[in-house]
């Protein structure tokens, strides 16, 4: 960044009073607040998110400092759950992002599947990569390419799952022009998320010399359980 373009001492100094402030307002709000989900908390725990990130940006630009600490941005986060205590219906939302590294072994599982199901092989035959992952993901249900995902040529990349609460069932076709538009986070019940952003440990080589186990060694498993 240019001189020009730096912030001002002044700037840096009226940021850390903003923390200052949101931190009291923070504490103020927890202080009184009416329940474990009270809306207040949240709402200065989002401006007391916003005010600490302006002011580590701000004093990274102008000092190349930065903070000592991190507060999760709003976008991190869920608001408080308002929805129904004894749900009637819910609605599970689910995005997982693929790479496709073997493009050659997509299309060979699509050939396959189309050898099977002859109406199904003019997007294969046509050498159409969309064409070959619409047979894929008509044959196999999702979590079975998530499982098997090497074998199609893909990689995994992030992963999300949301599990929302409704009042009722909607009715039939009602969201499917829009399946993922409107979705309240009010009434999200709990959320999943799987990144490599997680894994802030570097796999140790070490583990390549480990010994094999013997029949009466113990076999611990360790897993992370992402929120």
């Amino acid at each position: 960044m240019s001189d020009a373009a730096q912030p001002t001492a002044a700037e840096v100094r009226a940021a850390a009073e903003a923390v200052k402030a949101a931190l009291d307002r923070h504490l103020a709000a927890v202080e009184r607040r009416s329940g474990e989900d009270d809306p207040a908390v949240y709402e200065a725990f989002n401006e007391l998110a916003a005010a600490a990130e302006e002011y580590d940006e701000l004093l990274y630009d102008r000092y190349d400092e930065v903070t000592p600490f991190e507060i999760p941005g709003t976008e991190d986060t869920l608001p408080p759950y308002t929805g129904p205590e004894e749900p009637n219906a819910l609605s599970v939302l689910i995005r997982r992002d693929y790479a496709v590294v073997e493009p050659q072994r997509l299309m060979a599982q699509a050939q396959r599947v189309a050898a099977v199901e002859e109406e199904s092989a003019g997007g294969a035959a046509n050498g159409s990569a969309h064409g070959a992952l619409g047979i894929l993901f008509g044959e196999f249900e999702p979590d079975e390419i998530a499982s098997r995902h090497k074998e199609f040529g893909l990689e995994e990349g992030d992963s999300t799952l949301w599990v929302t609460v409704a009042d009722e069932p909607p009715e039939p076709g009602e969201w499917l022009d829009a399946p993922f538009e409107q979705v309240d986070p009010q009434r999200v019940a709990c959320r999943f998320d799987v990144s490599s952003v997680f894994d802030d440990e570097p796999e140790d080589d070490e583990d390549d010399d480990l010994e094999p186990l013997g029949p009466d060694d113990d076999l611990e498993e360790d897993l992370r359980a992402e929120p």
